[in-house]
């Protein structure tokens, strides 16, 4: 095949208990993936032998190995080495339902679309009743994306997963895509970049994937390094979401609505801040928010005075050198 036309992008990197059964609903998909593109960052568990194991009832598997480097870094792996029409994402401790993409791909198809939007569930291990990720998400005829990023700022509830999304690769290639080496939570400029830059798009409310929602139990030290990574991550999130409200400047009820999302969102960092099992790091970081700026940004973005009240508190506790309880 010249071209295929559906390429999946899965990083997998030390998920064993759940990688059989993302590998059984990738083989049971309808109509089957032309490429499913594996991209093992350097694992050390049992997920190459298990990968191994499926691969003759996975065909058109490739598997790429490379040393670890996060998960950015393996999905621009995955991207580089895909060759379909569409590209969709899929995380490895999730599975997708087997006609995940199978309306999606017929959106895309007959309207063009640069992009497909679907729902998902939330699968919490039988702890409690899985639940759809969008509620209240109506189906849409063809919109642009800021249409429909807007539509769901101002309900307050917008999801960034890529893996609820369908993509032309050619959109994805002509935007010079690529996630953020070593960034956690590096959905949200991926997804708030494509939305602005893409013409049109649909959203689907069918259910195409189970988001997992396991038990994590992590040492104090694992707490912290983790606590770490996502700060600086959020950090930089709220950064670039400030460049791109900027570049929206002219649609000011879009600006407010991204500088609102960037404000709320990084608010965050405070309660990761209060988490910290490392007291005197978590102090240090909160001074190094106001010295750095990173608390006037805030309050410059601030579109409310519940919002500002909250970034005043915090940049009162910098000054003190405090830490919230």
């Amino acid at each position: 095949m010249n071209k295929p036309l559906l390429s999946i992008v899965m990083p997998v990197y030390n998920v064993a208990p759940y990688l059989p059964r993302c590998l059984e609903s990738l083989a049971a998909l309808e109509p089957p993936a032309d490429e499913i593109i594996v991209v093992d960052d350097g694992s050390t568990d049992d997920c190459p032998r298990i990968l191994a194991e499926f691969a003759p009832r996975l065909p058109r598997m490739r598997v790429i190995r490379q040393e670890n480097g996060g998960l950015s870094a393996a999905r621009n792996t995955g991207l580089d080495a895909a060759r379909g029409k569409y590209l969709a994402f899929v995380d490895s401790d999730d599975f997708v339902e087997p006609d995940a993409y199978a309306e999606a791909l017929e959106q895309a198809e007959t309207g063009q679309l640069d992009m497909v939007l679907f729902n998902a569930r939330y699968h919490f291990e039988g702890r409690q009743p899985d639940r759809s990720i969008y509620a209240d998400a109506p189906a849409t005829g063809i919109i642009s994306g800021r249409e429909w990023l807007r539509q769901r700022l101002k309900t307050g509830r917008v999801l960034h997963m890529v893996w609820m999304h369908l993509y032309r690769r050619d959109f994805i290639e002509a935007n010079h895509f690529r996630f953020i080496p070593r960034l956690i939570h590096e959905d949200v400029i991926w997804t708030t970049e494509a939305l602005l830059a893409t013409r049109q798009v649909v959203y689907l409310p069918r259910i195409s994937v189970n988001y997992r929602i396991p038990i994590r139990n992590a040492t104090p030290a694992a707490t912290q390094k983790r606590l770490e990574i996502v700060i600086d991550s959020s950090i930089v999130n709220a950064r670039t979401q400030a460049k791109l409200a900027a570049g929206v400047g002219a649609d000011p009820e879009l600006h407010a609505l991204l500088s609102h999302q960037l404000v709320d969102g990084a608010l965050s960092i405070f309660h990761l801040l209060a988490k910290m099992p490392d007291r005197a790091v978590a102090r240090r970081k909160l001074v190094s928010l106001r010295s750095e700026g990173f608390l006037g940004l805030l309050w410059r973005h601030a579109g409310n005075t519940a919002q500002r009240r909250r970034i005043a508190r915090h940049w009162l506790r910098s000054c003190l050198g405090g830490i919230c309880k």
